[in-house]
């Protein structure tokens, strides 16, 4: 199989920290779909104490990315990640030894911390490791990640026969193994960050007008890549009248990954620039979301499905198409010295605003009614797609592949 012969044309530190990834979302899989039900059924939280359950992991996560980034910078990538692995074992762990709020709380602080360190880490080692193989890797990185995210509830599931602090026991092991097997054969990495301050690595981050714009416009592909979880299968048990659609939904996006994403981005390497293959990728999944605008009337299941089915395939060919490239442009806008900051910042920008938009398309569907997700929440999800592919094709990212873009100097528009 190609998958098989792309990895074994890498160095074993990008074999291992693709491996690790699979890992990494069988563990995260595993357990994170299950907590809220747990919480709720069987801890007996409120819904609002849930949700600040859940939100403080979010925060803890999402707003400590830059730091993350910089530790990687600074202190070498290989430390990070290791540390990003014990940390959301321990994490976990705490979700199977307690119920108190305060252990809640500080398992998903722990939890979301870990991600904060390990995912800005992990993409600068596979950066700096892949050298001209960059996009490469990167879709390398997404087949095993889809792999992991398919296989890791379908474990979990499993698991919550027995109970969930099987399920979290196992996710906790699973960290764990994978903290050791980064600690014994992950080389080290020298930082790159060493002879400026932290807060002068964070101001040529802001600094970069481009690369924030670019962060910006990218916060689309983020928001659109939620929607997997939130509109679509809202709509799939709408039309069907079965929870299994949902499922559906998923092994259909994840078969089209592991099945596409490599040949497709060899494909798109020899023919199209990086600008232009973001660009595409983010008008693909945006025209995705106006086909469950599209009513079939059937007394079929299968076939009322069919357009949320399409959507969520142009949804993951976008992706496919876009983000290898996108992970590829980061480091070129960085430079060797600060990738892992410019990762952190790049997560950190286009994330939080991710969220915002998916709160607005959320607020949409509170208002849907019988008649399933209302079409605002399609129109606007496809408005997103086309002003973000609109706004990377402002940017003219087209230059040659192998140089880097000109950060626009500070002052300057």
């Amino acid at each position: 199989m190609k998958t098989w012969s792309t990895l074994r044309s890498f160095p074993l530190p990008i074999r291992l920290l693709v491996v690790n990834q699979f890992g990494v979302n069988v563990g995260f899989y595993l357990l994170l779909p299950y907590l809220a039900g747990y919480l709720a059924a069987d801890v007996g939280l409120s819904a609002a104490v849930i949700g600040i359950v859940l939100g403080v992991r979010n925060l803890s996560q999402q707003g400590l990315f830059l730091l993350g980034g910089s530790a990687a910078d600074r202190l070498g990538a290989r430390g990070v990640i290791i540390a990003g692995c014990a940390l959301r074992a321990v994490g976990f762990g705490l979700f199977a030894l307690g119920t108190a709020l305060p252990v809640l709380l500080a398992a998903s602080i722990l939890s979301g911390l870990a991600g904060a360190l390990f995912n800005p880490a992990v993409r600068s080692y596979v950066a700096q490791a892949a050298a001209d193989r960059r996009a490469e890797a990167f879709a390398l990185f997404t087949v095993f990640a889809s792999a992991g995210a398919l296989l890791g509830p379908l474990l979990g599931s499993a698991l919550l026969l027995v109970d969930f602090r099987a399920a979290a026991s196992t996710a906790a092991g699973l960290f764990a193994a994978l903290t050791v097997a980064q600690a014994v054969w992950l080389p080290a990495t020298p930082a790159t960050s060493a002879e400026a301050t932290l807060w002068q690595d964070w101001r040529t981050g802001l600094a970069d007008r481009r690369f924030l714009a670019f962060s910006v416009a990218l916060a689309g592909m983020f928001a659109l890549q939620t929607q997997l979880y939130l509109i679509l299968p809202v709509q799939a048990e709408h039309v069907t009248g079965h929870p299994v659609a949902v499922a559906g939904l998923f092994v259909v996006s994840t078969v089209v990954t592991l099945t596409l994403q490599l040949p497709l981005t060899g494909w798109l390497q020899g023919r199209w620039s990086r600008g232009k293959s973001i660009t595409v990728g983010m008008a693909v999944m945006g025209a995705g979301f106006l086909l469950p605008l599209l009513r079939v009337e059937s007394t079929s299941p299968v076939l009322r499905l069919v357009p949320v089915l399409a959507a969520a395939v142009l949804l993951t060919l976008g992706v496919m198409i876009a983000q290898p490239f996108v992970l590829e442009l980061i480091p070129a806008f960085a430079g060797p010295r600060l990738t892992g900051t410019y990762f952190g910042l790049f997560y950190l920008v286009s994330g939080v605003l991710a969220a915002g938009c998916t709160a607005a398309v959320g607020a949409t569907v509170g208002t849907a009614t019988a008649a399933g997700v209302p079409p605002v929440a399609w129109l606007l999800t496809a408005a997103v797609g086309v002003a973000s592919a609109g706004a990377v094709w402002l940017l003219r990212l087209d230059g040659p592949r192998t140089s880097a873009p000109t950060p626009t100097p500070a002052g300057v528009s």
